[in-house]
């Protein structure tokens, strides 16, 4: 039939989860409009003698912002960027993971949640930082301002207790790698997170090239959380393979801005 009309919302959501099922890295690209959604669904390569495709979407706020020619402090908003997946909705079947940025109050988060849970996205990521929102890459080059741990657990369980389904996931976003407040911080953040905030996974994020931060991270993650699944965002630490990650732990891998 038809890509996405084939697809309903229902059936589109637990997607993601069931991917996370396979014990296998998923890898997930960024997309913008409807027209780079037909890109990824398009892409093939050939790996070891076998096909590999894109298994999942990244509604990006940095190439949402940048297709609008804005910058990615959250000008853009939600409402356009739920334009966008609408539009991604309509031409492709791949399960969608959402960039909410800092996910804003909590009581506009929670409507957000439902928001993109009735179109049928799978997840949302939020990021632990407040203030005027600086693109991580700047790292600390930028004043990069970590919100307080228990509002932010508060941000997330308003976003659990608003979806419906328990199909939808809401990962936390760590920053404090980019903010340049080291391992520990890092970790107290994520246990955090998940077991008082109750979220479904985290998202590791380093602007570092060598990507030792995120290997130490996660040898230390998996001893204490052998199950929360963990994404990672290779941008500056490129030379990594999905192999290597997915041997460190890791559960997704995005790649941002590649389109």
């Amino acid at each position: 039939g038809a890509p996405g009309f084939a697809t309903t919302a229902a059936a589109r959501l637990p997607a993601l989860r069931s991917l996370l099922q396979e014990k296998r890295i998923v890898r997930v690209i960024e997309v913008h409009s409807g027209f780079s959604a037909l890109v990824v669904d398009a892409a093939r390569a050939s790996r070891s003698g076998r096909e590999v495709t894109f298994d999942c979407l990244w509604s990006s706020s940095l190439t949402s912002s940048a297709i609008k020619g804005k910058p990615d402090i959250e000008t853009v908003t939600t409402s356009e960027r739920l334009h966008i997946v609408d539009d991604v909705i309509e031409v492709s079947d791949k399960p969608i993971l959402y960039d909410g940025d800092t996910g804003g109050a909590k009581e506009i988060f929670a409507f957000t949640v439902r928001k993109l849970e009735r179109l049928g996205v799978s997840g949302v990521v939020i990021e632990d930082k407040c203030g005027l929102k600086q693109n991580s890459l700047f790292g600390t080059d930028r004043v990069q301002t970590l919100e307080d741990v228990d509002v932010f657990c508060e941000k997330i369980q308003a976003g659990k207790q608003a979806q419906v389904t328990p199909h939808f996931m809401i990962f936390a976003r760590l920053e404090a790698l980019i903010a340049g407040l080291g391992e520990e911080e890092c970790l107290r953040r994520a246990r955090a997170y998940v077991t008082q905030g109750g979220a479904d996974g985290v998202m590791i994020h380093s602007k570092e090239k060598e990507g030792a931060d995120i290997f130490s991270f996660m040898k230390r993650w998996r001893k204490e959380f052998p199950d929360v699944p963990v994404i990672a965002v290779p941008t500056t630490y490129n030379h990594v393979t999905e192999e290597e990650l997915q041997e460190a732990g890791v559960n997704i891998c995005i790649y941002a801005n590649q389109l």
